[in-house]
């Protein structure tokens, strides 16, 4: 079965059909996904910040990110709870947004770019911890965190719009072909 064909069987699911026609319960998962989000991304912007040497220059990195782990944790679950159910809802149009796609290629850049961050300059942090401005590859953690969670939300935010949607024909051949769009 392909991915196409497993969201097609999930919009066929009576919960997904009951989440998506839900009076309240759709708005509700919705607001939970963006307060989250803005809970998430929200200390995750501080730290970068910090890192960018912007913010609380006289906080030691691993003091301010020990201070902001809790809130950077709780939103990043509920964020992820309320986003796979927003997917659920809505998993053929979704699936087939061109912004849902760059979304999604975004989310793997940040979580990348932490990766790399916590392997590499973290190994270093007792050399840099307490400087108002770290090192060059550590602000440029920073910098690219702050730009693909922009971008996450941005492309989130697009989701919402159908311009690109695959059910408007014609569409240029490189949108349906970066949609995903079944074009007979």
């Amino acid at each position: 079965m392909s991915l196409l064909g497993f969201c097609e069987w999930l919009a066929g699911t009576a919960w997904s059909i009951a989440l998506h026609e839900s009076l309240y319960a759709y708005p509700l998962v919705e607001t939970t996904h963006v307060l989250s989000l803005l809970l998430f991304v929200g200390s995750v912007s501080v730290v970068d910040f910090r890192l960018l040497g912007f913010l609380f220059r006289d906080v030691p990195v691993s003091e301010l990110t020990s201070r902001v782990l809790p809130f950077t944790v709780a939103g990043f679950a509920l964020a992820v709870a309320s986003g796979v159910l927003l997917f659920y809802a809505v998993p053929v149009r979704t699936y087939q947004s061109l912004f849902f796609r760059i979304k999604v290629v975004m989310l793997l850049a940040a979580g990348l770019n932490a990766l790399l961050f916590h392997r590499h300059a973290q190994r270093s942090a007792l050399a840099w911890d307490r400087l108002p401005t770290p090192p060059r590859r550590v602000r440029a953690a920073g910098a690219v965190s702050l730009f693909a969670w922009v971008m996450v939300i941005a492309m989130g935010r697009m989701i919402a719009y159908n311009w690109f949607d695959c059910d408007r024909q014609p569409q240029p051949d490189f949108v349906n072909w970066a949609a995903g769009c079944v074009v007979e």
